[in-house]
């Protein structure tokens, strides 16, 4: 069984089984979250440096369409305690082949679209989810990961956990590896990695509510490359090491139509 599908058959099951419930609420309604703000993360996958650039993220919370029930569009918006569906959204900039990478071709920017399940309660939350690159890669990429929880009363979220990020063949080629034509031009090994597990690591992260559709977020995350990521010639002239950080403001939208 390929990588994609060994991930993607869970989600279509568990996706398939929600939407089969019968809704609660009468109401048409779509509610979710949006974050803008600032991140420092590493330049590329396996750079020793990092940049400072614009930041984001997207929060699904809930769906009431007919008979379709997806998440609670009424419930809280930040770790909804409970079993259920969430998205998955991630930017990927684009990797120019220069200055250490001088001889690779440049890699485009992506756009990657996906979803997720989770099982979230009062203390502690697990999930996993799986993506597309719509835009660049044209691959399958993802997280598996869990949380600590501890929920303050003016409304404060901290969350603390564990992260494994995968990929399958075409993401791990696309990010580590060098073609036979690129090590000749760069001087890098030729090298050929497979999919699979690329990164273990840790987040902690807070969420501080200002009112009832606004609120501050940020994180800090470190990732270790490990496998046929943390062994490519990309990676060993720079660091298998990874540190990010964002900061943002969320917005709060629940629409009834």
């Amino acid at each position: 069984m390929s990588l994609s599908r060994k991930f993607l058959a869970p989600l279509v099951i568990a996706a398939v089984g929600l939407t089969a419930l019968p809704a609660v609420a009468q109401d048409r309604a779509l509610a979710f979250s949006l974050t803008g703000g600032i991140a420092s993360a590493p330049k590329y996958f396996g750079a020793g440096s990092n940049r400072i650039a614009p930041g984001g993220s997207f929060g699904f919370t809930g769906l009431n369409f007919g008979r379709v029930q997806i998440g609670d569009p009424d419930g809280p918006a930040q770790f909804a305690t409970g079993t259920g569906l969430r998205g998955s959204l991630r930017f990927i900039p684009k990797r120019k082949g220069e200055k250490e990478l001088d001889g690779l071709d440049d890699v485009k920017a992506s756009l990657e679209i996906g979803a997720g399940v989770h099982h979230t309660t009062e203390f502690w939350q697990v999930f996993a989810d799986l993506r597309y690159g719509v835009i660049g890669h044209k691959a399958v990429a993802g997280e598996l990961g869990a949380n600590a929880i501890y929920r303050g009363a003016d409304g404060l979220v901290v969350h603390a956990g564990p992260r494994a990020g995968f990929g399958n063949s075409r993401f791990m080629r696309s990010y580590f590896g060098v073609t036979a034509a690129e090590s000749d031009a760069s001087g890098l090994a030729s090298y050929t990695p497979s999919g699979g597990v690329h990164s273990v690591g840790f987040e902690i992260g807070m969420y501080q509510p200002l009112n009832e559709d606004w609120g501050i977020t940020g994180a800090l995350r470190y990732d270790r490359l490990r496998g046929d990521a943390g062994n490519s010639p990309i990676v060993r002239q720079g660091s298998r090491d990874q540190i990010g950080a964002s900061i943002g403001v969320t917005r709060h939208f629940n629409f009834r139509f």
